[in-house]
């Protein structure tokens, strides 16, 4: 069995490198295990590398250094390979994936030791026009907040980041755009300000829209907002967050358990795990690929559902 690291260097607010070398000798040293680290070089980089990896068949154990976006490529390197599986060791700055596991659980991931023999269970992705999520995808408004957030995480940390760009974007930009969105095969033309995915719970540096959500039942929820006012998604936006979408009147949220969306309009900005793409067709729908994963003792990726 290998053990590799795959470190982003540019995690985090400082350079986490020396820790994790440390973390991996010792578990070389204290356990007598094949381990290994490998740095990031670029965007796409730990998915190249990881799924060059698991294709040789070799069983394998990933180790992702990193914020969520590390944790994304890492997932769509192993996704559908039963001989690789993947964990955590949370540099970034949001690290919004391991909050599904519960807040005890998050210093535990902080250390190699009570990780490298943790059991391995099986997570449910989303699949977004052929690309793996693990939590969710949201096209809207909550993409370009997210697209936009990086640009004041240098300054503000968590959840501060992001309410800085709800604020620029709320302020600059308009609320909603025109989409036609299929639910399974009902067509809705409509004016939308965000269409979320779910299967975890957590995004944006804190936010739970879908408190519902399990990351292994083989369910999606998709929370649909339609376009509103500015005076109006003020209102709504803490009870959205907070996964009491039920609280908002009628004809605003809708939620649906559809196995197939497709969104189709000009230029939908698209988040998964804080990665955004842009285009004008996604299709979204639970992916046929599931991911190997383990953690400490004990750890449930369900431990924040209601």
């Amino acid at each position: 069995m290998k053990h590799i690291f795959i470190i982003n260097p540019a995690a985090g607010k400082r350079d986490h490198r020396q820790r994790v070398y440390a973390m991996a000798e010792a578990l070389e040293q204290k356990h007598g295990l094949d381990v290994s680290c490998m740095l990031t070089k670029s965007h796409g980089h730990a998915t190249q590398l990881t799924r060059s990896i698991a294709e040789t068949g070799d069983a394998v154990r990933f180790y992702a250094c990193g914020g969520d976006g590390t944790v994304n490529e890492v997932a769509n390197g192993i996704a559908g390979f039963d001989n690789a599986a993947m964990t955590v060791i949370p540099i970034g700055t949001g690290n919004d994936f391991l909050k599904n596991f519960g807040p005890e659980m998050l210093p535990k991931f902080m250390d190699a030791e009570n990780l490298w023999n943790g059991e391995v269970q099986q997570l449910d992705l989303i699949d977004c026009n052929g690309i793996q999520c693990l939590t969710i995808a949201c096209s809207g408004i909550d993409a370009r907040i997210a697209e936009s957030v990086h640009d004041f995480s240098s300054s503000i940390s968590g959840k501060g980041a992001y309410l800085a760009s709800v604020a620029v974007n709320f302020v600059a930009r308009g609320i909603g755009q025109h989409w036609t969105v299929t639910l399974d095969d009902e067509v809705i033309e409509d004016d939308f300000a965000l269409v979320a995915m779910c299967n975890g719970r957590h995004y944006g540096g804190g936010f739970t829209p879908m408190l519902e959500a399990r990351m292994n039942d083989e369910l999606l929820h998709t929370i649909l907002v339609k376009k509103i006012s500015k005076l109006q998604f003020a209102a709504l936006f803490g009870k959205y967050g907070s996964g009491r979408y039920r609280e908002v009147p009628p004809g605003i949220i809708r939620v649906s358990d559809a196995k197939v969306v497709r969104i189709q309009g000009d230029d939908i900005v698209t988040c998964l795990d804080g990665e955004c793409s842009h285009s004008t067709d996604i299709t979204l729908r639970l992916s046929d690929k599931k991911l190997n994963f383990f953690g400490p003792t004990g750890c449930d990726p369900n431990a924040t559902a209601k």
